[in-house]
């Protein structure tokens, strides 16, 4: 039996709506995507130790903006630089790779060429990527940020590169002008609080407490004022960026994180794969989605900060990436992420060449000195400045008639091929338990799963790796 002309056009009909429907379904769908896509921002500090803010338990430090980070959002007690050094930390954060097998193993290196690094991955999410202030990554094309202009001044009286300070007033501008409509994906890098440290500024040198890794003399506390001055002063530009975030209408829909590239520039801390010189302050806030005044000690490495920005933006690229997304630690939905966070460090060819590699899980933490029959010594040691010399002079003396400070330059001058600590039992790490028999099954587990990761990551074994066979070539320190 035929339709009449009139049932015809009733179908004709439904199927348009149908289609109509799910094409706006779809539309929907896309436009809802697209405005769920958070602004993102990472606040970088430069030589920040996690110990030191208030977040995690400092009393003697004046850090108010990060306490109330804290507050808004969640603090990770469990998080790690990939390396101690500048470069290395950096390349690792914008690639999602860890150093090695970027590249850039060496301080002042260059990444390889062929990498696509964050400006690329999130420029293909449709977000506009800025970096304001310090850079220190190369080659220039292949981190292809927006560089925000005037985001680097220098002080007046000053003219050597390590006094150059953030200007916050350019990251202002920026999030007055920007179209909000196009999400946001803006890095932050103060240069604070790495030396030289500005004069001390209302710090009492008797009332700082001293971590166990460092010795007490004078020099030692006027040093830790400086640097205490310089952590207030990045603390409170972290303050003027959120007030910004806040009086532009970005505050309600943006993940802002606070990190550090790394620990400060003192003896066991930078250029060392102690706790002092890898664990890595972070903090996480996002309104709606995190959870104030929440914590983890789930082990994160900063590695991980791309795939898990790219995730947030609700891309799913990120196989190819040695980091893995946080994000559902981030918002609640997992209390784990990793066993174990490795970390590299090899030098810079100048003043220290001592390279070593290391594995940390929850409870134990192995380091492996690559060359420990090669004295141990850094710019703190070796440099001519007072940020470093001076305070490391006043060790030496006190070591010539205190035998406790003669046994802690020993231990930084002299590194066994092995260190293994127990976290749980020994946060400060004064206690190697590598050459102790009650400890020889872990320290065989963590050895082949360390060596085990080095081949993963394409060392050679056969060879002890040196500054310079990583790649050299311009690295601009601000642009």
């Amino acid at each position: 039996m035929r339709s009449s002309p009139m049932r015809y056009l009733q179908c004709l009909f439904v199927a348009f709506c149908v289609l109509l429907l799910t094409h706006a379904s779809q539309a929907y769908a896309t436009s809802s995507q697209s405005q769920k896509r958070p602004h993102i921002v990472l606040f970088m500090s430069d030589d920040h130790t996690w110990h030191d803010a208030g977040p995690y338990g400092a009393k003697d430090v004046r850090t108010p903006n990060l306490v109330r980070l804290a507050r808004a959002g969640m603090r990770f007690d469990a998080a790690f630089a990939a390396s101690p050094t500048c470069t290395p930390s950096r390349s690792a954060i914008y690639t999602g790779l860890f150093p090695f097998r970027n590249g850039a193993h060496a301080n002042h290196s260059l990444v390889r060429d062929e990498l696509r690094t964050l400006p690329h991955r999130m420029k293909e999410l449709g977000y506009r990527v800025v970096l304001a202030g310090k850079t220190h990554t190369g080659p220039r094309p292949i981190f292809p940020f927006e560089n925000l202009k005037n985001s680097n001044v220098m002080p007046p009286g000053k003219n050597h590169v390590l006094w150059t300070d953030l200007n916050t007033a350019a990251v202002d501008q920026l999030l007055n002008e920007h179209d909000r409509k196009q999400p946001l994906c803006l890095v932050v890098c103060s240069h604070s609080p790495h030396v030289y440290w500005p004069e001390n500024d209302g710090y009492d040198p008797q009332q700082i407490q001293l971590p166990p890794y460092l010795l007490d003399t004078p020099e030692m506390r006027a040093a830790r004022s400086r640097y205490y001055t310089d952590v207030t002063w990045m603390d409170h530009q972290v303050g003027e960026v959120r007030e910004a975030l806040k009086k532009h209408g970005y505050e309600k829909e943006t993940l802002f994180l606070y990190t550090a590239d790394h620990g400060a520039q003192f003896p066991f801390a930078k250029w060392n794969l102690y706790e002092a010189g890898i664990r890595a302050p972070l903090l996480a806030s996002w309104p709606g989605k995190v959870k104030p005044g929440s914590t983890t000690k789930a082990l994160v490495s900063l590695v991980d900060l791309l795939p898990t920005f790219i995730k947030a933006a609700s891309g799913d690229n990120t196989s190819d990436l040695d980091g893995r997304s946080f994000l559902p630690v981030l918002l609640g939905k997992s209390k784990q992420h990793r066993d174990e966070v490795f970390a590299s460090h090899t030098g810079d060819g100048q003043m220290n060449r001592s390279p070593m590699r290391s594995i940390r899980t929850e409870r134990y933490k192995l380091i492996v000195n690559l060359a420990p029959e090669t004295p141990y010594k850094t710019h703190v040691s070796e440099g001519a400045t007072e940020d470093g010399r001076s305070y490391w002079n006043s060790w030496v003396r006190l070591a010539e008639k205190d035998e406790r400070a003669a046994e802690v330059i020993r231990r930084f001058r002299y590194r066994s091929a092995e260190e293994l600590y127990d976290l749980k039992n020994d946060p400060w790490e004064q206690h190697d338990l590598a050459g102790k028999r009650a400890y020889a099954k872990v320290l065989a587990e963590l050895r082949e799963k360390l060596k085990a990761w080095r081949l993963q990551q394409g060392e050679d074994l056969s060879k002890v790796p040196l500054p310079e066979d990583a790649r050299k070539g311009e690295i601009p320190y601000a642009k």
